[in-house]
């Protein structure tokens, strides 16, 4: 079965609107956990701006499932996830001023440089993922630089499901099979939700992980994160 990795992200950023520590983000992290996750995950970004660096520490020896950081790989962000050693690090080309990830890396143009950190995290026995968009020769290169994975940006699934999802999931199949052809893990995120999330796995069932966040914290303000865990958990058994 698909593994579910809770984003966090969103419950520091509404910690960070009040100051304080609530929520607490690390209760809130093994609540996930004890209500079905099967991971979590982070994107400390250098501004700090909802989950903060020391979070990332205070996270890791109380987890007891999968540890996900996502970042752009710049030294400072290297350095911690070197220091934390979580079970995978998923890179991403944000600059330091995005809002959000909304591309993945153009692996032809820096194939090289990723080789190298890609070599770097795998030394310290961290499984790492690329983030990429759905085109087969974004993801032949992610395995030709090493990488154990690939996490498919699913923006443009999401936003096409409604006018059409056969449409919309095609590119993610091809660049899937692509994928699995080239013997790479296959993660998949953002913008997923209960009203997509079903159709994504039944029609890509090799789908190893994906990384939901925005869409689930905002489900739970009205069904309560128990039973929105619950209910994504659901699509991914169907």
């Amino acid at each position: 079965m698909t593994r579910l990795s809770v984003n966090i992200n969103k419950i520091a950023t509404l910690r960070n609107a009040r100051g304080g520590n609530n929520p607490d983000v690390v209760k809130s992290a093994l609540d996930c956990e004890a209500f079905g996750a099967q991971g979590i995950t982070v994107h400390p970004r250098p501004d700090e701006r909802h989950i903060r660096y020391q979070d990332v520490l205070d996270l890791k020896p109380v987890l007891h499932t999968e540890f996900n950081i996502e970042g752009y790989p710049s030294e400072k962000f290297t350095e911690l996830v070197l220091k934390v050693k979580p079970t995978q690090v998923t890179l991403v080309p944000d600059g330091p001023n995005q809002i959000t990830s909304n591309a993945g890396w153009d692996t032809c143009r820096h194939e090289a440089e990723l080789t190298d950190i890609v070599k770097t995290f795998q030394e310290a026995g961290i499984r790492t993922s690329l983030f990429v968009a759905a085109d087969p020769r974004m993801v032949e290169h992610a395995a030709r630089t090493g990488a154990d994975r690939v996490e498919l940006y699913t923006e443009p699934y999401a936003s096409g499901y409604a006018a059409n999802r056969e449409a919309a999931i095609q590119p993610f199949k091809q660049a899937a099979e692509e994928a699995r052809k080239a013997g790479l893990g296959l993660n998949a995120g953002h913008d997923l939700s209960l009203e997509n999330l079903q159709y994504f796995v039944t029609e890509i069932p090799w789908v190893d992980e994906v990384s939901i966040g925005h869409a689930l914290i905002c489900d739970a303000l009205y069904l309560g994160l128990k039973e929105t865990i619950q209910r994504y958990l659901a699509c991914l058994k169907s």
